[in-house]
């Protein structure tokens, strides 16, 4: 018979240090209501000894719960250059903005809403308050797609510089990021991931590697290479490096053979979207270090499950500060055989005792509609360091 986990509760130790942001913060204090998304949820984090639940299936709060998480903002040290902003109701657009998240602003993806911008974002811009990104003509907010005027509004109320990255084409909108970076960073990365604009299920464990390194995500569809995309490869000279992320019925065999006009070409998938996130977590390219290379014990993992698209990008931070983790797509209600697999082909081992180390830990977006407790203990329980005899790992405790 399964035990289960107790889980406890980190709310008010989080809590506590987050609100500690305030304290002697005249700014902050005149601005909207810093505790605006843990009234709206009850309990923002669940923790568990190896797991972390932000506990929201609303977007716009987990975005601002994820931010709260990473950066602290009480000193310059902790603190974003700037903010990047995008509309919650285009996943494809989203998705693409998070290349912006590393390099050049160290900070968070935040939503808005078509004709508004939500309290909570708000209000964490406010708690944050971005200090400017030294290579981006200090810049604090970058909107990336369109965005109203009555967003724009909102935002300028802020007193804070302001830059937009505009288009409402996805292909589009992801070559003038791949642009951007290059003319802040000084150089194009000749690496690129590619994936299915009509296929998130199969693209968006990208959006944790790009929000880590500097490749960006261009896109493709079935059958078709947009002609944004081809523009933004042809910069690479004909020496792009592709990895084309998701199956064949995802991205056609056809549109694989198109992009080797434009470099060479790697396909990393599976046949379904938990196999496919977990061949994209095990994948390194040893000659470019392209790549997690996840097959060890010691590691962090970030789990969705594979419906939850906006919530891939709220939660894409988790791959660039702390305990750097890729996406895992898990089921609701339990771990799918393929995920039960790779977490006990990396689980932690121990000879003589569990304090040698190493351990792993994993990141949980949403709430329980999302991911039940059971199966947050279920996680927690395939992380947990274990005896190399294969004994129960709770065992002599």
């Amino acid at each position: 018979m399964r035990k289960g986990i107790v889980i406890v509760s980190l709310t008010v130790v989080l809590s506590t240090i987050l609100a500690g942001c305030q304290i002697g913060n005249k700014e902050a204090e005149q601005g909207p209501d810093n505790n605006a998304v843990a009234s709206a949820v009850s309990t923002p984090w669940i923790g568990t000894k190896n797991t972390t639940r932000i506990n929201t299936s609303d977007p716009v709060e987990a975005a601002v719960l994820v931010s709260r998480t990473l950066w602290t903002a009480v000193s310059d040290s902790n603190r974003p250059a700037s903010v990047v902003l995008t509309d919650v109701s285009n996943w494809q657009i989203a998705a693409v903005s998070t290349d912006l998240i590393h390099h050049p602003s160290n900070g968070p993806v935040l939503f808005f809403e078509k004709d508004k911008v939500p309290e909570a974002t708000l209000a964490e811009i406010q708690r944050l308050k971005p200090a400017g990104a030294a290579g981006n003509d200090g810049i604090q907010l970058i909107i990336v797609g369109p965005a109203s005027d009555a967003v724009v509004k909102q935002l300028d109320t802020l007193n804070m510089k302001l830059d937009q990255i505009g288009g409402d084409e996805p292909a589009a909108v992801a070559g003038a990021i791949d642009a951007y970076y290059a003319k802040v960073a000084g150089e194009l990365p000749q690496a690129v991931v590619i994936g299915s604009m009509d296929s998130p299920e199969y693209t968006l464990p990208a959006v944790n590697w790009i929000a880590h390194m500097p490749e960006p995500l261009l896109y493709v569809t079935k059958d078709e290479v947009p002609e944004q995309t081809v523009q933004a490869l042809n910069e690479r000279g004909g020496n792009a490096v592709i990895y084309l992320l998701g199956p064949e019925s995802a991205v056609s065999s056809g549109v694989e053979e198109k992009l080797k006009a434009y470099g060479s070409v790697t396909r990393i998938s599976g046949n379904d979207p938990a196999t496919n996130a977990i061949a994209f977590s095990k994948f390194k390219d040893e000659a470019t270090g392209f790549g997690w290379g996840i097959t060890a014990p010691g590691h962090n993992l970030s789990f969705l499950p594979a419906d939850s698209t906006l919530l891939a990008v709220a939660a894409a931070p988790f791959s660039h500060l702390g305990k750097h983790a890729p996406l895992i797509f898990t089921s609701k209600d339990h771990m799918p055989e393929a995920v039960m697999g790779y977490t006990a082909e990396i689980q932690p081992k121990f000879k003589d005792s569990p304090a040698e180390g190493p351990y792993n830990h994993a990141w949980i977006t949403g709430d329980n509609n999302a991911i039940t407790a059971e199966a947050q203990s279920e996680i927690d329980d395939m992380l947990e360091i274990s005896p190399v005899s294969g004994d129960n790992p709770h065992s002599g405790h």
